[in-house]
């Protein structure tokens, strides 16, 4: 992702220190000592300790961790509703530590929305004045933000709730109102402090769903806060996992479940459920290929030999899918030294692509007797998906690399 994306956000070693001796707390975080360490020495609390960062333009950034991790802190010092006590933030390059107020305040308007974990709604104030607030505070007219709200509303699936109030609508409902009043400012990066962890399972996982459609038409760069990692897994482009104020690991959720730091990430993600994050690309393996244009039955016999297989996969001078051929029928033509490879080939081939959790494909993978195949948008083969891998890689285990 980053060499095909710009950074949208960029994090130096942004510290935060709440309490009294502040530099003998940074002295002691320097050398070494731990959050409690440093409490019991100093009466201060390390909130966020040096964490650098880049987030990019337009992916979803899941930042996690326990409760006392410091993700809660280190997601208001990028708008400075907490002040870093060192460190920068940087949004296309500009530094916020080094704004006035005023200019602080206009990038909070325009450039960053933020949506609270208990909604934010104010009671008082219809649906419709609650999703239009923002733009009411900037000074845009009536007809305008009415409009934008009205869009917005429309973006999160609410409609015909305009007049009601926050206390007649359900906790998803609220929740929704609270990302479309974040959406109606059409802000750049939106800023997500638990916002779904209020809601109950069943409205949480739509709002997961939601949020996921809103960024496939949107494409907007979302910091997102949760200490649910099967959350994460699921939205998150990329993953940041904090312990005790330090950013301990950051990673795609497949850097995150097959490469995890140290050992309080793999504690951290050994009841996750893998088939709802891994994908077919995941855990494809190379099978043995046959080119027709090249290949007869003698030579298709010997590589299946070889590689002590008794089903091939054929392709084309192109590498495109054309079907399988299985040992015995090879064997019969080699005998009776009649016909070429296209007259045993069976078409009829499972076929999937590589960005296919492989939760979606588990009931098919149990059900056929031929692999899956793994296939591009050109309909060209990339591997083949045995259970063996599958399992093998539900279960954490490593997967060989198809090159």
């Amino acid at each position: 992702m980053s060499t095909q994306k710009s950074t949208k956000v960029e994090v130096k070693n942004l510290t935060k220190i709440f309490g009294k001796r502040i530099n003998k707390a940074k002295e002691l975080s320097r050398q070494g000592k731990d959050k409690t360490q440093i409490l019991k020495e100093t009466g201060a609390t390390i909130g966020v300790d040096q964490a650098s960062f880049k987030i990019y333009d337009g992916e979803i950034f899941v930042i996690m961790g326990l409760s006392g991790s410091g993700k809660s802190t280190l997601v208001r010092m990028i708008n400075r509703l907490i002040e870093p006590t060192e460190g920068e933030v940087l949004i296309d390059g500009e530094n916020l530590m080094k704004i006035d107020k005023k200019e602080l305040r206009e990038v909070r308007r325009k450039k960053m929305s933020m949506v609270f974990q208990n909604f934010g709604l104010l009671p008082n104030r219809t649906v419709l004045e609650n999703t239009e607030y923002g733009l009411e505070i900037q000074g845009v007219d009536k007809a305008t933000r009415e409009q934008k709200a009205n869009e917005a509303l429309e973006t999160v699936g609410i409609t015909g709730y305009n007049e009601e109030y926050p206390d007649q609508l359900s906790g998803g409902m609220q929740q929704r109102v609270g990302l479309a009043r974040a959406l109606a400012n059409d802000p750049e990066i939106l800023l997500m402090d638990e916002a779904f962890s209020a809601l109950d399972p069943l409205n949480r996982t739509d709002m997961q769903d939601q949020l996921l459609d809103i960024q496939e038409r949107l494409h907007k760069t979302i910091i997102f806060i949760s200490h649910d990692l099967n959350e994460a897994l699921k939205i998150g482009d990329r993953i940041m996992i904090m312990k005790d104020a330090k950013v301990i690991q950051t990673g795609t959720p497949e850097d995150i479940l097959t490469h995890p730091a140290n050992e309080y990430v793999e504690q951290f993600i050994e009841n996750v459920d893998r088939s709802k994050v891994l994908t077919a690309g995941n855990v494809m393996i190379r099978p043995t290929i046959v080119n027709i244009e090249k290949a007869g039955p003698r030579l298709a016999l010997k590589m299946m030999k070889d590689t002590e297989v008794s089903t091939a996969y054929v392709v084309d001078g192109r590498r495109n899918l054309v079907g399988i051929v299985d040992a015995n029928d090879v064997i019969k033509l080699v005998r009776e030294k009649n016909g070429d490879l296209t007259s045993i080939v069976q078409t009829k081939v499972p076929t999937t692509t590589e960005d296919t959790p492989i939760s979606d494909l588990m009931d098919d993978i149990s059900q056929t007797g031929i692999p899956f195949a793994v296939i591009n948008d050109k309909k060209q083969l990339l591997g083949i998906i045995v259970r063996g891998a599958v399992l093998g890689a539900l279960a954490g285990n490593e997967v060989s690399d198809f090159e």
